[in-house]
Parts: structure tokens; sequence; C-alpha cells
């Protein structure tokens, strides 16, 4: 008996050792040095970017406040104050995005590192793993996600509520979280009503969608700029990229510009620009 239990005692660590050997190891923390900003590619993989797509913090106009709010919030968390997550939210075009890259960039320039990870969309169910991997990094890093919104049975917006609580441990002090989107509350309103329809106790579930965005303790508005915010953002880009031409010339074609697009924005200023440069033989840059 005594033999047969020893047996199978030994059997038992041949197994273990062998499911040891043949298990994948456990996903070191890249070098987080390599780059100033990263593409999160899942399971476990920050992918360096070389040269980040932005444009300057005072090329944009419009959205004064939304500025002068999101970098001191920012700052204020690369110095190891207290921060909080942040959701841009409002129209198309008015600077959401390059204004998380645009503040990034800003606050490297104070000396302070800071790191940005960009996490796409469809890899939002990762976030709650990431955090934990990031949780021992020995710099700040701020997760952006641009264009964040849920749809239909999507259920991935719960990894998203749990990652911005941070469960028993808490959101990592060196980890913070911006997302863009168009939506306020990050579902459609068609999403909220099916569950109130649908639902024993209607009102409970249309506060677990809602309470999405309370997660987020900084809400910032983008909203369809003014005729004279757009000709500031055309002035602004035409300065950038050092494109002189006659101030009522470049005001009837970027007005006429922004008539055939049907909207005004800072994208479609800089869609302009980008148009009035090649009509004029110059390169942007």
């Amino acid at each position: 008996m005594r033999d047969m239990l020893a047996e199978l005692v030994a059997t038992v660590r041949r197994v273990a050792a062998a499911l040891e050997r043949s298990a994948p190891p456990a996903p070191e923390l890249p070098d987080l040095d390599l780059a100033d900003c990263f593409v999160f590619e899942p399971p476990a993989t920050l992918r360096p970017v070389p040269q980040v797509a932005r444009v300057p913090l005072d090329i944009l106009a419009g959205i004064e406040r939304s500025k002068a709010t999101l970098l001191e919030n920012t700052r204020r968390f690369a110095a190891g104050l207290p921060a909080n997550n942040a959701l841009l939210w409002g129209a198309r075009g008015m600077g959401k995005s390059s204004l998380v890259k645009a503040v990034h960039a800003e606050v490297n320039t104070d000396h302070t590192p800071l790191k940005l990870i960009e996490i796409h969309r469809e890899d939002i169910e990762h976030l709650p793993g990431l955090m934990v991997h990031l949780r021992d990094a020995d710099v700040p890093v701020l997760l952006f996600c641009d264009d964040l919104s849920f749809d239909g049975d999507d259920a991935s917006y719960k990894s998203l509520k749990a990652a911005l609580e941070g469960g028993v441990e808490g959101r990592p002090s060196n980890v913070l979280f911006y997302a863009t989107s168009n939506r306020r509350h990050l579902l459609p309103r068609s999403m909220m009503e099916n569950e109130q329809a649908t639902a024993i106790t209607p009102g409970e579930a249309v506060e677990e969608k809602v309470s999405l965005s309370d997660r987020f303790g900084l809400w910032l508005g983008f909203h369809a700029c003014s005729q004279d915010d757009y000709l500031t953002m055309v002035s602004r880009y035409l300065d950038a990229y050092a494109i002189e031409a006659e101030d009522e010339e470049v005001r009837r074609a970027a007005l006429e510009w922004a008539t055939t697009r049907g909207s005004r924005s800072g994208r479609v200023a800089f869609q302009f620009v980008t148009d009035f440069a090649a009509s004029k033989g110059m390169r942007l840059g």
C-alpha cells in the first residue's frame, strides 16, 4: 500500500512538472523606456510607436476650457497627485482625440515622464488584465481609447466598469484612463430602452447602463463650433505650416469649404488647409 502511494505521488509530481514546462511563461512588463507611446495588442503586448500623429496643443482652438481642464488633470496625475478618469464626448471632429495626444506631449515637455498606451475599442475586454499588468510600472501610464461606444448585445462594457472601479485592490495609482466618444453615456438609447422593456426591474437595468459614464470623474463636452472659431482653427493651421495667403482669400475659401461639407469643426478646418496648401503647390510639414 505504501509503495502504491509513493508511486502515485511520484506520478502526480511528474505530471505537474510536465504541465509547468508546457505552460506559457507569465507575460512580462515590456520596457516602457522604448518609447513615450505604445499600442496595446492582446493578450499582453505593447507595441512602441516611434512617432505619434498629433498636433501641438496651442493649435487646438474653440475648446479652451476643455484644454485647460484636461491639462491640469493630467499634470496632477503625472506628478503623483490624485486625478480623475476622463470622458471626452460630443461633436465629431472637434479635437477630442487630438487633445488627449497633445496634452500627453505637453506634459512630457515638463520633464515629467508619462507614458501613453492606446487600447482599441475591440480590445476593451482585456482592460482589467492590462491594468493589473501595469500596476508595477515605475512610471505613470495614461490609457487611451478613442471612439469608445457599445452596441447591441455587447457586454464588454462590464469589463470597462470593472477596470475603472479597480475591484477590491482599487485602480492602480499609476494608471489613468481617458476615452473619447460621440455619446455621453457610451450606450445607444435603443440599447437602454430594450433593457428597460425586458427587465424585471426596468429602473435598475437602465441604472446599470448609465452608471458606466459615472465611473469617469471628469466629463468634457465638445460641441459644434461657431464660424469665428472655425476661422481661428484655419488660421492656426496656416500659421503652423507657414502657409501665407491673403486673409480675405482664406476666409472666402474656408467658408465655402465648410458649406460644401455641411459642418464646421477642427477636422474640417484641417482638411481645408490640406486642400488649400495643395492648390498653392505647398507641402504640409
